[in-house]
């Protein structure tokens, strides 16, 4: 299996599962989880927060959470989860610090 498969599985992403909906193929995965983690979603979400349009927060979370699961980022898509249920309720109390959080954990993917 390749390093930086290896190093992610080491930071606590799901290989196993991600690899099922990729069909084994590491190649098409690592495409995959390189466009997703550098996706300019990440760092569109918080300037939308900032502006305090729930509508379009929910819906660029939402598809961030999508993303992060299907590659299977664990860990960034607990934080995600979170982030779309407050937006779901409407909520954009605490949701600074939360994309602030999500910003430490994706930059440890972005150093493998």
């Amino acid at each position: 299996m390749n390093t930086r498969i290896e190093a992610w599985r080491n930071l606590g992403c799901d290989i196993e599962d991600a690899m099922t909906r990729f069909l084994d193929d590491e190649e098409f995965y690592l495409e995959c989880f390189d466009s997703v983690i550098h996706d300019p979603k990440f760092d569109e979400l918080q300037g939308i927060i900032e502006t305090e349009n729930v509508s379009a927060a929910f819906e660029c979370a939402h598809t961030l959470k999508g993303l992060v699961a299907n590659i299977g980022l664990v860990s960034l898509n607990s934080i995600m989860i979170e982030i779309v249920e407050k937006l779901r309720a409407g909520s954009l109390d605490g949701l600074l610090e939360k994309c602030e959080l999500l910003s430490e954990e994706r930059k440890k993917y972005l150093v493998v």
